[in-house]
């Protein structure tokens, strides 16, 4: 039985990465619903999150690549400092500071405390609504070449907020995007960019973890972790290319209402002792 909830926990992340609705959120309540019923854990979830990191690594291949080779030829001074990629290199380092910093602080909560249902209601509900003023009242008419050093710590301290379930990491450096004035296109492209150094660190410090510390990985072992993580892989690049199409003619609306439905649904469950928090 934990193969195939390993399996459906695969198909979870792998669906929920990517869009602004939290894949740890619903990895922590679709666990409390599977015939275990146990939460999968800090480090399942990081782990699996490398599947869907992959995706974004070869979906935006091209542009990783680019931007890499152009900021270590900044360095030696082959191509200005100013280059466009050059400084989205610089900008990605700058913003993942944050949550690298905070994710080491803060590691003991974001195993334990900060997993508690009433806190991912709370998150889902209050960033779904931050998302519809953001992609309402934002201006959306800065490209990503545009994206400044300010912006770039800001971007870093929205995904620092990712680190309690329910706020969702995409939608957090999304919702920031937008307030911005960034395009919608503009602020999801750099929000995927974005993750890629801190979701890798996690995931394999996660990972190390496991293996050193047996245990570690909570409720799954680490051939089903694997399993999951290769599902979410497949699962999560399918999802990235359709996101991007969905959000060149459409709002972030449908989002929100999910946010605030699957909240609300939360506190109902938590409140008539369905779930436990």
């Amino acid at each position: 039985m934990n193969w195939l909830e390993a399996i459906i926990l695969g198909l979870v992340q792998g669906l929920t990465e990517f869009l602004p609705i939290s894949s740890s959120a619903h990895l922590r309540i679709v666990g409390e619903f599977l015939p275990g019923a146990a939460d999968p854990g800090a480090a399942f979830t990081a782990i699996t999150q490398i599947g869907t990191e992959l995706a974004v690594l070869i979906f935006f291949w091209k542009d990783i690549v680019r931007i890499i080779s152009r900021w270590f030829r900044s360095l030696t001074g082959s191509v200005p400092r100013n280059d466009p990629d050059a400084r989205m290199g610089w900008l990605i380092i700058i913003g993942s500071i944050p949550i690298g910093v905070a994710g080491l602080l803060f590691e003991d909560y974001i195993d334990t405390s900060f997993r508690s249902l009433w806190i991912v209601a709370t998150t889902l509900i209050v960033f779904g609504l931050l998302l519809a003023v953001a992609d309402s009242l934002g201006r959306q008419v800065k490209p990503l070449e545009k994206l400044t050093v300010r912006d770039g710590i800001l971007y870093g301290l929205a995904q620092m907020m990712a680190l309690i379930p329910g706020v969702s990491r995409s939608g957090g450096t999304i919702t920031m995007g937008l307030a911005l004035g960034y395009t919608r296109e503009a602020a999801t492209r750099y929000a995927f960019l974005l993750a890629v150094p801190a979701v890798f660190a996690s995931g394999f410090y996660k990972l190390f973890k496991a293996l050193s510390e047996p245990g570690q990985q909570g409720a799954y072992g680490m051939g089903e972790t694997l399993v999951a993580t290769v599902v979410a892989f497949v699962v999560g690049y399918v999802v990235i290319g359709w996101l991007m199409r969905f959000i060149s003619t459409n709002s972030f609306k449908p989002f929100v209402w999910y946010r605030i439905g699957l909240g609300v649904m939360l506190y109902v469950l938590l409140g008539l002792g369905v779930i436990s928090a």
